[in-house]
């Protein structure tokens, strides 16, 4: 299996495993042994590289009771004793949460007496978006807690790699439809009659799948599973050909994942701020319109704190691998980083459904007349969970902009 090669000339070491292959200064006083064990833990390191469809860095084994990512810099890297325990956790609890908020999203939103809208169009196709990136988190959580050993085959790795990749792009192009769509249906609201169709919103959630899909093939074709026999794991790991495969994929999902998007909520958001703040007189009050300017605020807020990080570290993990990033420091912090980040980034699937579903009037009653369906044996007299549905809708009525209701509405319809 282990192929030693010895260059007379300088004082490297090559090591070649089933086609890879690494290399390591040879440091004085190293035994033939040593320099063995440290370039195939080098090797080993390689293949580990980009464990997940967002290619961060999982090289992290479990190796005599201790995990060490190897640094072609700075050596071994130990990422926190509990990170095996604590990632799957989280996972487990993004799952329940957004599997339930997203389920009852789809279930409502898919029911014929549902309000056939372009945003209803929309949020549906962003809570199937993160449903079914949900159903894959239980896999990758059992990973981590089986020390980064996958069991469920090599289709299942990359059928699961490419889901969680594909939501990177679904979710976040979806929630930049909905920003465009509130922003012509309230700046623009009689001008964008005619673009804001429902027709017109099934043809864009359907250009919507295939923009996210092209991005996710490199890491598709390049993930497969690697079983390696001297440490008894089998990773499910993404391998590119080369460093500048690496930097490129990095960098599309910096720009069309996260850059591009946020430029374009951004902008949408500010619209709709500037144009409610000229649009309303004092004799409106002011309270409302603060409320919905902070609501406006908390969307933006949540998509760029979840996702900032990530890209963040990305980017940084980019500039590791080109040498452009040397300090050891910054490099072991980018390390053991990347992994939480990503869990910041997968609760955006899980309170999506709050954010644009159930504050909203009309999913509310919907929601409401549909569990009344399901269990009519309770009544509000009885204080049944519709009852109490419909008390929180009260309360949250006020959270609600107006420009926010749906297209369908007759003042701001297509």
């Amino acid at each position: 299996m282990l192929e030693m090669e010895r260059m007379t000339l300088t004082h490297r070491q090559r090591l070649v495993i089933k086609g890879q292959e690494a290399t390591l200064i040879r440091q004085p006083g190293d035994s033939h042994q040593r320099i063995s064990k440290r370039l195939h833990r080098k090797l080993l390191d390689q293949i580990m590289t980009m464990a997940t469809t967002l290619s961060y860095n999982l090289s992290t084994v479990n190796t005599s009771s201790q995990e060490l990512t190897t640094d072609p810099l700075c050596g071994s890297i130990s990422p926190p004793q509990h990170q095996n325990k604590l990632i799957p956790a989280i996972y487990c609890i993004i799952f329940i949460v957004g599997f339930l908020g997203n389920g009852l999203v789809v279930v409502v939103l898919s029911r014929e007496s549902s309000r056939k809208t372009v945003a209803n169009t929309y949020m549906l196709n962003l809570a199937a978006s993160d449903l079914l990136f949900l159903i894959s988190l239980p896999f990758w959580a059992a990973y981590y807690s089986f020390d980064y050993n996958w069991v469920f085959g090599t289709l299942m790795c990359k059928v699961c790699g490419w889901v969680l990749s594909l939501n990177v792009y679904a979710s976040i192009f979806f929630i930049t439809c909905m920003s465009v769509d509130r922003c012509l249906a309230i700046v623009y609201p009689f001008r964008s009659q005619s673009q804001r169709s429902q027709n017109r919103a099934r043809v864009v959630s359907c250009a919507v799948w295939v923009a996210a899909t092209l991005p996710t093939i490199p890491d598709t074709v390049f993930r497969n599973t690697h079983f390696l026999e001297e440490l008894e794991v089998t990773a499910c790991v993404i391998h590119y050909p080369s460093t500048t495969w690496y930097v490129s994929m990095a960098l599309v999902k910096n720009v069309l994942g996260f850059l591009v998007p946020f430029a374009v909520i951004t902008t949408c958001y500010c619209s709709i701020g500037y144009f409610l703040l000229g649009a309303t007189s004092a004799d409106d009050g002011s309270a409302h319109l603060d409320r919905v300017l902070r609501m406006i605020v908390a969307v933006v807020l949540a998509f760029f704190l979840c996702w900032f990080p990530f890209h963040l570290l990305t980017f940084l993990n980019s500039l590791s691998i080109l040498e452009v990033l040397t300090a050891c420091w910054a490099r072991r912090v980018v390390s053991v980083l990347i992994p939480y980040a990503l869990c910041l980034g997968f609760c955006n699937s899980a309170i999506n459904p709050f954010l644009y579903c159930f504050l909203g009037n009309h999913f509310r009653e919907q929601l409401a007349e549909l569990l009344q369906t399901r269990m009519p044996r309770l009544s509000p007299k009885s204080g049944s969970i519709s009852s109490h549905i419909s008390s929180f809708s009260r309360k949250l009525s006020d959270l609600k902009d107006p420009g926010f209701q749906e297209a369908a509405e007759p003042h701001k319809g297509p």
